[in-house]
């Protein structure tokens, strides 16, 4: 009886989910598009909604020039109709003295359509709703980010550069999903580079290693010097003196989370040493406990006529799927881009 009531439940669960698939829509919009529902002269006209949008309409930092992080939407309450609500990223505004006493971000996925993430704003008045805008700033851009992210880690698992991927595991022993267009490569000591290999657009990723000497490594100093000693051996300019190096005045470094372990990411430009090219990157060091290795992960981009936003965006989603030997060995971990944040609260409704 027991057997035949599982086997039950797992039917009725698959019938459930199959159904909700194929009743909901996919998610509508362009990637890093957002709709924020709000009153209309609360969104035009006072310190509440200015403050929501001076969130949203924050640069992408690391690039050369200023490029928004979010394409921003507006609609009143009374306009959420059937098609809005198909929105891939929703932002509601809920201010109601009589109900909250303090204010509080809450989020729900594929509420009206698959992948859609629905995020609701509550607070008892417009300054506190103002206060926690600017001081959760961050917070609501990474987690909005990395949700984006997340979507592009679903479609890299399903189409992804088998070039990148093959490497990745005859040289370090790791798994990565890069965009399916890196097929041209080369490959050296303890480095490999993969790229779509075009004069324009070109999008890139590299994987190096070196030895794991302690906490002292992850410093921005010794990151930079590393990575300049990489490029300039391995990726030289057309002529003798050229080659890829680091703009340290415009880098930034800063420790992240990748898969719950420690990681330090460094973000910002690069050029060519006596030539013009340049463009942005943004590199993962992380630990290989297994072989007491840093592996770092860095994807960049030369792009000089064209808005380099999306381009960046999916080569650092694909970081996020670097799986070294120990997660790989675990056969639990999962790619993801940690939504989760210590800056502010964010409740799954």
């Amino acid at each position: 009886m027991k057997i035949r009531i599982t086997t039950l439940l797992l039917t009725l669960l698959c019938l459930v989910s199959c159904k909700k698939e194929m009743l909901f829509p996919i998610a509508s919009g362009r990637p890093y598009e957002v709709l924020v529902v709000m009153d209309r002269n609360m969104w035009e006209k006072r310190d509440a909604g200015r403050s929501l949008f001076d969130v949203l309409d924050t640069d992408v930092p690391g690039l050369p020039q200023s490029e928004r992080s979010f394409r921003i939407s507006h609609c009143t309450p009374n306009e959420l109709d059937n098609t809005l609500r198909l929105f891939r990223n929703v932002i509601t505004v809920d201010i109601d003295p009589h109900v909250y006493t303090r204010t509080k971000l809450k989020f729900v996925r594929d509420k009206f359509a698959m992948e859609q993430i629905w995020i609701t704003i509550q607070s008892p008045s417009e300054e506190e709703f103002a206060d926690y805008c600017k001081k959760n700033r961050q917070f609501i851009v990474d987690f909005l980010t990395k949700t984006e992210m997340n979507r592009l880690i679903k479609i890299l698992e399903e189409k992804h550069s088998k070039v990148s991927l093959d490497l990745a595991k005859e040289v370090f022993k790791c798994e990565i999903w890069a965009p399916e267009e890196l097929t041209s490569f080369k490959k050296a000591d303890h480095f490999i580079w993969t790229s779509n290999n075009t004069a324009s657009g070109m999008v890139s990723l590299c994987i190096y290693s070196y030895p794991y000497f302690g906490p002292e490594t992850f410093t921005k100093q010794y990151a930079i010097a590393k990575r300049d000693s990489v490029m300039m051996r391995n990726i030289p300019g057309e002529t003798p003196g050229m080659y890829m190096h680091t703009d340290s005045a415009c880098t930034m470094a800063k420790t992240i989370s990748v898969h719950g372990q420690y990681a330090y990411e460094l973000r910002g430009l690069w050029y060519v040493e006596n030539d013009a090219m340049g463009g942005p990157f943004v590199s993962h060091s992380r630990v290989d406990t297994t072989r007491n290795l840093v592996i770092v992960a860095e994807g960049f981009v030369y792009a000089p006529e064209k808005m380099k936003r999306g381009l960046m965006r999916r080569m650092e989603g694909a970081l996020y799927t670097l799986m070294l030997p120990a997660e790989l060995a675990a056969k639990d971990t999962k790619p993801v881009a940690d939504e989760k944040s210590d800056t502010a609260a964010a409740d799954s409704i």
